[in-house]
């Protein structure tokens, strides 16, 4: 595709790739990635080697959230936190148009802080986290251990008329609230975009803001949670953002 692309221009061209997960700068390898076939593999290495020449690889929920900010939902917000809830659950921070990465590149992923001290074992060896209740993965899994009924999440979220699902409801509402007003309490964003095939859901948008917003520790809570605008192309946008 690359070379494709190179043989329609005569202008130089950079190449930005979003993955699950980051490079860890020391190593040059793949860490905390939930696409557990990269841990360890220096992807960006072998892509350079290919190519023949330097690529800028980023974190998908970085990507996500930077597209976000500039081109969709959050355009013309300082602080935005972008959430991409599907197979996992990651976050990205911009601020002022720049991405914010932390020190050791992990700022955002709330999906590994702990909801549950001893609860659900997750991919990156600790027990609760974020990702192992609320993801789409985690999700249909609680689905099937309540009611036998193995479903994507879209068919779930149809009909949640009976006991079993308004239980399934009611605790999905609940992690979710906990989750991210955590994070409200902690970065008070001037705006959270959700990304993901969970974003899809449409009750997270006025009884999900709802529990957020009822234990966020403040007595005025007005922070906006948007859907994305970009849809699954918003990683993509980022990616070619990232040499901009």
């Amino acid at each position: 595709m690359v070379n494709e692309l190179k043989a329609k221009t005569n202008e130089g061209i950079s190449v930005g790739i979003c993955t699950p997960g980051v490079t860890n700068a020391n190593s040059g390898v793949i860490k905390n990635s939930n696409t557990k076939c990269l841990l360890g593999m220096p992807l960006k290495n072998d892509i350079e080697n290919v190519l023949g020449y330097q690529i800028v690889m980023e974190n998908d929920a970085n990507c996500f959230t930077l597209a976000e900010s500039l081109l969709g939902s959050a355009k013309g917000y300082d602080v935005v936190f972008g959430v991409i809830m599907g197979t996992g659950v990651g976050g990205g921070i911009v601020i002022n148009g720049t991405l914010h990465k932390g020190r050791t590149n992990i700022a955002g992923e709330w999906g590994h802080h702990t909801l549950y001290p001893n609860g659900n074992e997750c991919y990156c060896g600790k027990q609760g986290c974020v990702e192992t209740y609320i993801s789409g993965t985690a999700l249909e899994k609680r689905w099937l251990e309540l009611t036998g009924k193995k479903e994507p999440l879209q068919s779930v979220v149809q009909d949640l008329s009976d006991e079993k699902a308004k239980q399934w409801k009611k605790e999905f509402l609940e992690n979710f609230g906990i989750s991210l007003a955590n994070v409200i309490d902690i970065l008070d964003p001037d705006i959270i975009v959700l990304g993901g095939g969970v974003s899809n859901i449409p009750f997270l948008y006025d009884e999900g803001k709802k529990a957020v917003y009822d234990k966020v520790f403040s007595d005025s809570i007005e922070t906006p949670i948007l859907k994305n605008s970009l849809g699954d192309s918003a990683g993509v946008f980022g990616a070619c953002l990232l040499n901009s």
